[in-house]
């Protein structure tokens, strides 16, 4: 069964002490914390005569803890045991580190590390397919996904691999990515490609461990980004219902949801390292039985950096910080960059100050958008705000860690009844987050939570049901006017929500919209030098009260 404990935030901050100055900190995103997190002196001192499975997963960009993992492969070896390095998605996106070189980068210092296997996170979308197979090109390892198809129904990837050990034991690999994918990426970046979910999904993952055992397999392994969050349970697309639902698959490393949780190898075999190399997985695989010994997650106490990695990881970030850690100016406030509570539960003052920039940066252009400014809002999905800003001096670096995703600024313009639609569907398990949380700017409205979500159809190549009817929401004004249903407002937002990510499938068939070009985050760099005169002030304090929950 998985051992997981809710409550030990400790241990993380603990492991944070243990890291260089070059790592970034650890984040809230973790879904939970294990509690048996071992170090590298718990480890047996021969481990002659076993396999074993180092695995990561939602690495984010966080380039400084490759060495380490780097490091733990050394040791391992050098005690006896033959050693793979795998990894459970999201590693080309989530840092200037990597984000600069649309994840090249990432790429480079992966095949330093000495990775061996990979499946694709949604995140691996975030920069265009044609990015992402140009990125997987210079990869030394094997990049495996079974279950994205293209428009003829074949798999755009490897779908496995087998890996035959010194001992003459085989292991058969294959890796699936959620089917989120659809609306955690740039509808975009993704059309055409289906991503098989639930009873497609299990077939898929069948159809996998038969070819592979037809192979000679003897330990099934895969690599699965599908998360154990409520929102992939209730579409059945979670990696441990995957597992029940697939027959056949020894061990299940998984990503998505930044849970940190060991798997022993009886009940439920999954198992995560949480985001940002937090932790590192080990599965312990015994040569002669040819069968799972032990899996646990290992700290990286004790440990030094592996040279070599280390070297190209600093490289790296140093080229970065000298063009990103320069100060352009000053918060006078801490900017909430929290998940939940947080950005994808509630209004925060950072969903305010991006908003409020996104708004600025087109009306700040006379005859920028075909309605009165009286019709314009911002819109922000919550799930797109990746960390916060302390108060003192703000970089470049800060902003894109905030703003990772290269979106560009959007207008699209819709009817009251579609940004009432937008709303209902956006806020559908509202108090539990949901990346399509808004965040907003020039619109006051209510949520209440007493009420139902009125499920209608799932929108189309989405996993986002239409509501049937608006129960939640009520808009009180839109910049201080009455609402109507009929009039035409501008929203202004960024081109994942525009092409209808997340829950905003309804502006992908408004029918008029445009896009500035210009990135989110330097539109936020313009209007903090601009508009705000270089200081984030007092009056980003707190959230100024446009959005009401009713609990």
């Amino acid at each position: 069964m998985r051992r997981i404990l809710k409550s030990s935030i400790s241990v993380l901050l603990a492991l944070a002490l243990v890291l260089t100055a070059n790592v970034t900190a650890i984040t809230s995103n973790a879904t939970n914390v294990v509690a048996d997190v071992k170090s590298i002196a718990d480890v047996p001192a021969d481990l002659s005569g076993k396999t074993v499975i180092l695995h990561t997963n939602d690495v984010h960009g966080a380039v400084g803890r490759y060495p380490y993992i780097a490091s733990v492969k050394e040791n391992f070896q050098k005690r006896g045991a033959e050693v793979l390095l795998v990894d459970a998605g999201d590693y080309i996106q989530g840092t200037p580190y990597v984000n600069m070189s649309k994840g090249a980068d990432a790429i480079t210092v992966m095949n330093a590390a000495g990775y061996d296997f990979a499946t694709i996170g949604n995140h691996e979308f975030d920069y265009g397919l044609d990015q992402l197979k140009a990125d997987i090109k210079i990869a030394k390892f094997k990049t495996i996904c079974a279950n994205v198809l293209d428009e003829n129904g074949n798999s755009i990837f490897v779908p496995n691999a087998m890996y035959t050990t010194k001992s003459g034991m085989k292991l058969g690999f294959f890796g699936v990515v959620t089917p989120e994918t659809q609306t955690k990426s740039n509808p975009v970046y993704v059309k055409g490609l289906t991503f098989l979910s639930k009873d497609a999904l299990y077939a898929c993952g069948e159809a996998q461990v038969n070819e592979l055992k037809a192979q000679g397999a003897d330990l099934v392994i895969c690599l699965t980004h599908l998360g154990v969050d409520l929102e992939a349970a209730r579409e059945g697309n979670s990696s441990d219902i995957f597992y029940e639902k697939t027959k056949g698959i020894d061990v299940v490393i998984d990503g998505h949801s930044h849970t940190v949780m060991s798997a022993a190898n009886t009940v439920d075999p999954v198992t995560s390292t949480g985001t940002k190399l937090q932790t590192l997985g080990v599965v312990m695989i015994d040569n002669a039985s040819k069968s799972v010994e032990d899996s646990y997650l290992l700290n990286y106490d004790k440990l030094q950096p592996e040279v070599v990695t280390n070297a190209v990881a600093t490289d790296i970030i140093k080229k970065i910080d000298n063009e990103y850690n320069v100060a352009f100016a000053k918060s006078e406030v801490d900017l909430n960059g929290n998940k939940a509570p947080g950005n994808r539960t509630e209004e925060t003052n950072m969903g305010n100050l991006v908003s409020d920039a996104i708004l600025w940066t087109i009306l700040k252009n006379e005859g920028s958008v075909s309605v009165d400014s009286s019709h314009v809002i911002a819109l922000t999905n919550g799930g797109g705000l990746r960390a916060p800003i302390s108060a003192g001096n703000v970089s470049k670096k800060d902003v894109n860690a905030v703003l990772p995703f290269g979106n560009t600024v959007t207008v699209v313009y819709v009817t009251g009844e579609q940004l009432l639609e937008a709303l209902e569907a956006s806020t559908f398990c509202t108090p539990e987050p949901v990346g399509g949380f808004p965040q907003t700017s020039g619109i006051k409205f209510t949520i209440n939570t007493t009420r139902a979500f009125a499920a209608g159809p799932i929108y189309p190549g989405s996993t986002y049901h239409k509501p049937s009817s608006i129960n939640r929401v009520t808009i009180e004004s839109i910049n201080g006017q009455p609402f109507s249903k009929t009039d035409t407002y501008a929203v202004v937002t960024n081109n994942f929500i525009s092409v209808g990510g997340d829950t905003y499938y309804c502006f992908s068939s408004s029918g008029t919209s445009f896009d500035t070009g210009i990135p989110v985050d330097e539109a936020l760099i313009d209007y903090i030098k601009t508009e705000l005169h270089g200081v984030i002030g007092s009056s980003y304090a707190s959230p100024r009260g446009d959005i009401t929950i009713i609990k």
